[in-house]
């Protein structure tokens, strides 16, 4: 069986040819939900200082509107795949659907810092729905060359969505406050529930086990929350302090019991096995180190240049100042694939992760005095190199194993993506924020403990990027495939998702409710 983006199985599909094109209601559904989850998702950053002016909160404590919505999207990606293979994929993208709306409104009421984390937290476990079963739906609603249309049409929309989210965060902010892009968002996902309703067939798989593995989900966020929480707080209670050691045991205990309920699980989350396969891990770690450099680096420019101390941008400036990143990254999706394939994945990877860990170095030296020119050739740098690293990292992770694999080793990937961005972002703010703090009681001006921070922080990334590098290693002799429409946009796509670049086989009828 073949399974796309989460667990959900493509090869039960009604079909009486090889080329199938999805209908223009499924498509609209699916690309314009995926394009609002991945512009919301990019924004939030932006927002953070006006959300934290207005409704008291830190910047320190609203990192978690961040961390959080990635680690419970970690927890729920490919669970929500097999809830729309045993319950409906239509009915489980409804549910997102509904769960996107309430969350954004929850967050645009809330006058505190506990409304928006939850609702951010419950945003994760909506958007995650919303693009693992987004894409399903696609998927059997074509196949071949269709199919592939689809999918390119849908991780185009995916790159759009997040390289424009933090302007349009920007820009909301200015004209109709932070609350505007939550209200905005609703709407837009309102309009996406009659929409399904009125076009897209239902779609399950007969021959998957009904079991959910809900042990798995759990024990994903028993690992990662405490491990997330002592990153964060680790500074502040002491490294070695017991509340630091007793959530390092917990996420260690996590894991170990996450690994033995796999191995248990009649329809596991991550089927263990596959971990056999060198290219996979080393790709999959590629895409996680990708997620979580990116993720930090937009954190930290974000908050930096909307500083008052430093260039005291407005969230729409801020989100200027942070687009040459984007536009980079969009630039070079082109030239990614047909590089990789000429000189190796491995190679690309290796040396996109080597570009970025040499843009990373330019930012340890930043001081107070830097004007905003100064910090565009590292973001420029960083953007290029992850782009160069994230394209084949992403086309190996599922064209690396077989036919049957491609959705766990999809789901593998994408589980990736989120704990990258959590685990990066809570460390790079956890430094930036201690160091600017010890600056500062040291007798610094608030800009220079600022850059400070920033600089400190900017060593993370090079570690992160330099580890990278030596996945030249793992990622082996695997070789890419030819370039098609399909490998770019899985490309422009890689930095928020995992999608297919084969499509799925075309076997009996069946699966599918008319």
């Amino acid at each position: 069986m073949l399974r796309l983006g989460s667990t959900t199985t493509l090869d039960h599909m009604s079909t009486t040819g090889t080329d199938r094109a999805a209908g223009l209601g499924v498509l609209l559904a699916a690309c314009v939900s995926a394009l609002v989850v991945n512009a919301n998702t990019s924004a939030v950053t932006i927002l953070l200082p006006a959300i934290s002016e207005d409704t008291g909160a830190s910047l320190d404590l609203l990192q978690w509107a961040v961390t959080g919505y990635m680690l419970v999207g970690a927890a729920v990606i490919v669970t929500s795949g097999a809830l729309g293979d045993v319950f409906g994929r239509r009915k489980v993208f409804l549910g997102g659907l509904l769960l996107f709306i309430a969350s954004c409104a929850l967050i645009a009421l809330s006058d505190g810092a506990a409304g928006v984390i939850a609702g951010r937290m419950i945003q994760g476990a909506a958007g995650s729905t919303i693009l693992a079963c987004g894409m399903s739906l696609l998927s059997v609603a074509g196949s071949g060359a269709g199919q592939m249309r689809a999918i390119t049409l849908w991780g185009a929309a995916s790159a759009i969505g997040a390289a424009a989210g933090p302007l349009i965060g920007g820009l909301l902010v200015d004209v109709a406050g932070w609350q505007g892009l939550f209200w905005i968002d609703a709407g837009i996902a309102a309009a996406c529930v009659p929409l399904t309703l009125a076009t897209v067939a239902e779609s399950r798989d007969p021959d998957r086990p009904r079991s959910i593995d809900v042990l798995g989900t759990v024990l994903v966020a028993v690992a990662l929350v405490p491990l997330v929480l002592a990153l964060s707080e680790g500074s502040s209670w002491g490294w070695f302090s017991p509340a630091t050691l007793a959530c390092l045991a917990i996420a260690i205990l996590g894991g170990a019991g996450f690994v033995a309920a796999e191995r248990r699980a009649a329809a596991p989350l991550v089927d263990l096995r596959l971990l056999r396969n060198r290219v996979l891990v080393g790709s999959t770690l590629a895409i996680l180190l990708v997620a979580g450099v990116l993720n930090a680096l937009m954190y930290l420019f974000s908050l930096y240049f909307q500083d008052p101390a430093t260039f005291g941008m407005s969230p729409f400036e801020a989100g200027l100042a942070t687009l040459p990143a984007a536009a980079a990254m969009i630039a070079i999706t082109p030239l990614i694939t047909p590089f990789a394939v000429r000189i190796g994945p491995r190679k690309a990877v290796a040396l996109g992760f080597g570009l970025s860990t040499v843009a990373a170095v330019g930012l340890i030296f930043v001081t107070s005095s830097w004007a905003y020119l100064a910090f565009v050739p590292s973001m420029i740098g960083i953007a290029i190199g992850l782009g160069v690293a994230n394209g084949p990292a992403s086309s190996a992770s599922t064209s690396s194993v077989s036919a049957d694999e491609v959705g766990q080793a999809s789901g593998i990937s994408n589980m990736a993506r989120y704990v990258g961005g959590s685990l990066a972002v809570a460390a790079v703010a956890t430094v930036s924020t201690s160091v600017t703090d010890s600056s500062g009681a040291a007798g610094k001006s608030v800009a220079d403990a600022l850059a400070a921070g920033l600089g400190a922080a900017a060593i993370v990334l090079t570690l992160m990027s330099a580890a990278g590098v030596a996945l030249l290693v793992l990622m082996g002799r695997h070789r890419g495939e030819k370039t098609t429409a399909v490998h770019l946009a899985a490309a422009a796509a890689g930095t928020s998702h995992t999608i297919p670049t084969r499509p799925a086989p075309v076997t009996t009828p069946g699966g599918v409710d008319r």
